[in-house]
C-alpha cells in the first residue's frame, strides 16, 4: 500500500551526478535532518518545510532546560548574597544564551 502511494505521488525521476564526496555530504546532511535524501533534496530545491537537524532541536531544548535550572540557582544565590557564586552563575547563563543564539542562527 505504501509503495503505491509513492508511485502515484512521485511520477517522475531525475538523475543527478555527484562526486563521491558530494554524495557523502548530501547523505550525511539528510541523516542529520532525519529525512531521506530524496525528501532532503525536494526541500532544498522547492523551499518546502525548513530543514532542521534533530540534534540542534534537542540541543536547544537541553540548553534552555539548563538555563532554567541555572536561573533558579541564580535566584537562590542572589537571596543568600554570595556575590562570587553570583558572578560565576551569570557567566554560565550568558554562555548558554550565546549557544542557543548560535544554534538558532544556523537554521
Amino acid at each position: 500500500m505504501e509503495k503505491s502511494k509513492a508511485a502515484i505521488r512521485f511520477q517522475k525521476r531525475r538523475t543527478l551526478r555527484l562526486t563521491a564526496e558530494e554524495d557523502k555530504k548530501l547523505t550525511r546532511q539528510a541523516e542529520t535532518a532525519g529525512i531521506s535524501v530524496s525528501e532532503y533534496m525536494r526541500r532544498l530545491f522547492f523551499g518546502g518545510r525548513p530543514i532542521i537537524a534533530r540534534t540542534d532541536d534537542q540541543t536547544i531544548r537541553e540548553l534552555r532546560r539548563l538555563g532554567g535550572l541555572l536561573k533558579h540557582h541564580f535566584d537562590m544565590v542572589k537571596r543568600t548574597g554570595s556575590t562570587g557564586t553570583l558572578v560565576e552563575l551569570d557567566a554560565a547563563l550568558r554562555q548558554i544564551r550565546q549557544a542557543i543564539e548560535t544554534l538558532s542562527e544556523k537554521r
